[in-house]
């Protein structure tokens, strides 16, 4: 699962962004990568493990919900969140 969000374009500020990956580790458990910075230039990136997916799914989508109420916009998005229950 991943989503990439920008701010909205304006001359005072330059154009940021956020990206939010989740990937399986190697060994076991779950990675989400975190990268945020300047369009163009290169980002601060941050790793989070989550020994289950369904764990890091919500933090993935608590943080996109974060980032969203700070004026991000979501430009990309590729997978979903699985489905729960039956």
């Amino acid at each position: 699962m991943r989503i990439y969000m920008q701010t909205l374009h304006s001359a005072e500020q330059p154009l940021r962004y956020y990206h939010l990956h989740l990937q399986p580790d190697l060994l076991s458990g779950w990675n989400l990568v975190r990268e945020s910075g300047i369009q163009g230039t290169r980002g601060q990136v941050t790793k989070e493990h989550f020994e289950e997916r369904d764990e890091a799914e919500r933090i993935l989508i608590k943080r996109r919900d974060m980032q969203l109420k700070r004026g991000y916009r979501v430009v990309f998005r590729e997978g979903a969140p699985r489905e729960t229950g039956n």
